[in-house]
C-alpha cells in the first residue's frame, strides 16, 4: 500500500514501539515501501483514519528512538484499545504462518483478497482465523473469594480458574467441570461477566461469576500450586490489569466495599 499506515511490527515475540505520537499511537506511521513492501503483511484495523497492519520481519528498522517491547506492555504504553488491536494483529500473524501449507493436501495456501482467509489452489480448502474458547470462573463463598495460582504465574500472584473448552461441550458445563478438576468443589447460578480476546496465543476468555455449591478445596498439582478462600482484607497479590482475571475480581470487589 502506498499510503501511511501504522504499523505493528513483530520479530521474535516483540513489537517495535516509537514516542507516543499526536493521535495516542505509540506504532510508527510508516508506508509499506519504507518496510521493503512486505508480501506478508496484514490490514487489522484503522485508528485516527489510518490503517493499522501487522507484520513479522527478520530483522527490525532502524527508527531513532524505537523501542522493542513484549505485546503485554503494550497495555501499560498505549491503552486497551492498542493493545486489543496489537493483539489482533500477533494473533493473525501467528495464524497465517502457522497455515502456509494446505492440512489437506500439502499445498501452498495463498491468502484470499476479498476476505481473512487462507485459501489452497489445489484442492479448494478455506481456513479462517480460528481461536480457542476458554472459561473462567471466580467462585464466591458469602464474603470469601475463591482464587488459585498456577506454577506458571508470577510469584505469589492468585487468580480466578480458567481452562480451555472441550469438543462438544458448552460455557456452562467447562465451567463446572474446569472448577471440579481443578480445585474439587461444585458450583451453581453461573453468572456472565464480559469477554477478552487473549493472544497468548489465540484464546477467547469468557469469564464468570459463579456461588460455591459444596466440597472440599483439593487442589490439582498437576495445574494448581495452592488454592484457598480469601476475604477482601486479606487478598493476595492479584492479576495485572491487562487481564479479564483482575477486572473479574475487582467487579466481585466493588460489590463488597461501600
Amino acid at each position: 500500500m502506498a499510503e501511511a499506515s501504522y504499523w505493528i511490527i513483530r520479530n521474535a515475540h516483540r513489537v517495535l514501539t516509537v514516542a507516543a505520537d499526536e493521535q495516542g499511537s505509540i506504532f510508527p506511521r510508516l508506508t509499506a515501501a519504507h518496510l521493503g513492501d512486505p508480501a506478508q503483511g496484514l490490514i487489522v484495523g484503522e485508528w485516527a483514519g489510518l490503517p493499522v497492519c501487522a507484520v513479522d520481519l527478520p530483522d527490525m528498522p532502524e527508527i531513532a528512538g524505537a523501542e522493542a517491547v513484549s505485546l503485554r506492555s503494550v497495555f501499560s504504553l498505549a491503552g486497551a484499545e492498542w493493545f486489543a488491536l496489537a493483539g489482533r494483529g500477533c494473533q493473525l500473524l501467528d495464524w497465517q504462518r502457522n497455515h502456509r501449507f494446505c492440512g489437506v493436501c500439502g499445498t501452498l495456501t495463498v491468502r484470499k483478497a476479498d476476505e481473512m482467509a487462507m485459501a489452497c489452489p489445489s484442492c479448494g480448502k478455506v481456513v479462517y482465523p480460528r481461536i480457542s474458547p476458554a472459561v473462567m470462573v471466580l467462585v464466591q463463598n458469602g464474603e470469601r473469594l475463591l482464587l488459585a495460582r498456577s506454577p506458571h504465574f508470577k510469584p505469589g500472584v492468585y487468580s480466578a480458574l480458567a481452562g480451555f473448552v472441550e469438543a462438544g461441550e458448552t460455557l456452562e458445563q467447562c465451567a463446572a467441570r474446569e472448577v471440579r478438576e481443578e480445585v474439587g468443589v461444585e458450583i451453581f447460578n453461573l453468572r456472565y461477566f464480559a469477554s477478552q480476546p487473549w493472544p497468548f496465543p489465540d484464546s477467547l476468555m469468557v469469564a464468570f461469576f459463579a456461588d460455591y455449591a459444596g466440597g472440599e478445596l483439593r487442589p490439582d498439582p498437576a495445574e494448581i500450586e495452592a488454592a484457598d478462600w480469601f476475604t477482601v482484607d486479606a487478598l493476595p497479590i492479584l492479576p495485572d490489569p491487562v487481564s479479564i482475571s483482575r477486572r473479574l475480581i475487582d467487579a466481585a470487589l466493588a460489590q463488597r466495599v461501600p
